[in-house]
């Protein structure tokens, strides 16, 4: 069965649910990305910055499912966010995948230090060489993404952010969803924070889903990506398996009103002097 998607500007199908990848390296993301490809997973996210595209690569590559047939998003970090490092790190990525493009290609944090501009014109290049089909943004505000939609060439086909019930950012998803510009969640249960939450548990009794396939649900009824990650290969197939039911109105009114604005790792409180950013001191 092919996933449920929202529609991306280049007229793509981005599936609803992808398989997040973050903290897992080596075997760690082989095993729970075969177990994702298997249970009928087609969108699969990584980074520059887990460290784990080798493995990833290697996972897709002894898979039987057919490269077109997976959605493979991957970003480039912040202090490589000039022109000719964009280019690079993105033919280095495709490398390490063993792939000859990526079907989203993100800035993964803005760097203030580095032009908007200049880096959305490398994702441009890239995307007249056909090595990126869609280009997008992560952990941009709305100013910062109303910037990038102003300066870039290629449309910017999504905004990926931490979401969640206890980060909803109904502004952020607003701005993104009036400029055609698809919202993915990261961490889409807060780093399991939501799962313990009373409203979230009563709702999973209430429907015999588990916490995490309710917060997951909840997300997609909005339009909203979502990339759980696990290594368990029971909650790898869980998480996907969202589609044949339904919140009612009265549970989905009980988890809005969870939002307390609180994050997880995005504190939106910068210290731009890590050297991820490429700004140290």
């Amino acid at each position: 069965m092919t996933t449920p998607s929202v529609s991306l500007p280049s007229g793509d199908a981005l599936p609803l649910v992808g398989m997040g990848t973050y903290k897992l390296e080596g075997d760690a993301v082989r095993d729970p990305v075969h177990v994702a490809l298997d249970a009928g997973y087609d969108h699969v996210d990584t980074a520059e910055g887990y460290m784990n595209e080798d493995a990833l690569g290697d996972a897709l590559a002894a898979s039987d499912v057919d490269r077109d047939d997976v959605f493979l998003t991957s970003k480039v970090l912040p202090k490589n966010l000039n022109y000719e490092s964009v280019i690079q790190a993105c033919e280095d990525t495709l490398d390490a995948l063993g792939t000859d493009y990526l079907d989203l290609y993100l800035i993964h944090w803005p760097n203030p230090a580095i032009s908007m501009r200049e880096t959305l014109d490398a994702m441009a290049t890239l995307h007249e060489r056909g090595l990126v089909r869609n280009v997008g943004v992560s952990n941009f505000s709305t100013y910062q993404l109303g910037v990038a939609l102003h300066v870039s060439d290629v449309p910017i086909a999504v905004n990926q952010i931490e979401f969640h019930p206890y980060l909803q950012r109904p502004d952020l998803v607003e701005f993104c969803q009036a400029n055609d510009v698809a919202v993915e969640a990261a961490a889409p249960v807060a780093r399991g924070n939501v799962l313990e939450d009373d409203v979230v548990q009563d709702i999973a009794a209430k429907h015999d889903r588990t916490p995490a396939q309710v917060v997951l649900r909840w997300a997609v009824e909005k339009d909203v990506v979502v990339l759980p990650k696990s290594s368990n290969p029971e909650h790898v197939r869980e998480n996907h398996d969202v589609f044949d039911f339904e919140l009612d109105p009265e549970d989905t009114e009980r988890i809005d009103a969870l939002d307390r604005d609180e994050a997880s790792y995005d504190d939106r409180k910068r210290d731009w002097t890590r050297d991820t950013f490429g700004i140290a001191e």
